[in-house]
């Protein structure tokens, strides 16, 4: 049987080639003409700017305001979601009694609450935590839910007749069954964490990275603007980047993680 090969350095290779060919594509198609220079600077103009950015004390404090706003964001929602996803797969009936509710809210855009987080919170990093809180704990609860659901009956009914109490269930039963899923939820969460933390600071106005962009936008400062966006990609692969690798290390037992061994 085969084993699923995780990706190495041919993979890193491919990544990466295909990083600089989109580098050269943008490149080249404002230095011919194609797409005008004032809307979008080529590449190497781009990466200049990045450049002066670096060196700017502003950049720097920005990026810490968005990654301390998408940390303790991501923080709150994942504990949120695993103790409320527990607890809800636990209690008998509550499954039930709250799946209206949780169909109903899941679905609505964080973006749709800036109107009442501005009023309550203004432009502080508040506004940032309750949107990307709110946004990312529906990742982690609907994954924890779903992995409850995934529990085997026979090793439920084989708990119980041992004589497993309700907190030994959930340690020796539940909890493996629905830490693959929780750990998907957590990876989903961290991606819309940041999505919606940069979106929040370009929106409200709050410090951060989206902030500068919107102020390099009103000045026209369109390399500066397009080297932050760059940053925020970066930043977007990093995180995935670290979540999978904290995926990969919390589910080493795991076959999803481990693979079949050749027989």
């Amino acid at each position: 049987m085969s084993r699923t090969a995780p990706p190495g350095p041919r993979g890193a290779a491919l990544g990466t080639a295909g990083l600089v060919a989109f580098a050269a594509l943008w490149e080249a198609v404002t230095r011919t003409g194609l797409v005008d220079g004032r809307f979008l600077p080529p590449f190497s103009r781009t990466v200049a700017a990045l450049g002066r950015e670096l060196g700017d004390g502003a950049f720097w404090s920005a990026l810490g305001d968005t990654l301390t706003g998408w940390a303790l964001g991501l923080t709150i929602a994942t504990a949120a979601g695993i103790a409320a996803g527990f607890v809800i797969a636990v209690v008998p009936y509550l499954r039930r009694a709250t799946a209206s509710t949780i169909e109903f809210l899941r679905p609505i855009p964080s973006v749709a609450l800036i109107p009442l987080v501005v009023l309550v919170y203004g432009t502080e990093i508040a506004s940032v935590l309750v949107l990307v809180v709110y946004a990312s704990f529906w990742q982690v609860l609907v994954q924890v839910l779903y992995g409850a659901q995934d529990v085997d009956p026979v090793a439920e009914e084989t708990a119980r007749a041992y004589g497993l109490g309700p907190w030994a269930r959930l340690r020796h039963v539940l909890w493996p069954t629905a830490l693959p899923y929780l750990m998907t939820g957590v990876r989903l969460a961290a991606a819309v964490a940041l999505i919606l933390a940069i979106t929040a600071e370009l929106v409200i106005g709050a410090p951060g990275l989206g902030n500068l962009i919107a102020v390099a936008q009103d000045s026209q400062a369109v390399p500066e603007m397009y080297a932050l966006i760059l940053v925020t990609g970066l930043l977007g692969v990093a995180v995935n980047v670290g979540a999978r690798a904290v995926e990969r290390r919390a589910l080493a037992w795991h076959q999803s993680v481990r693979g079949e061994v050749p027989v």
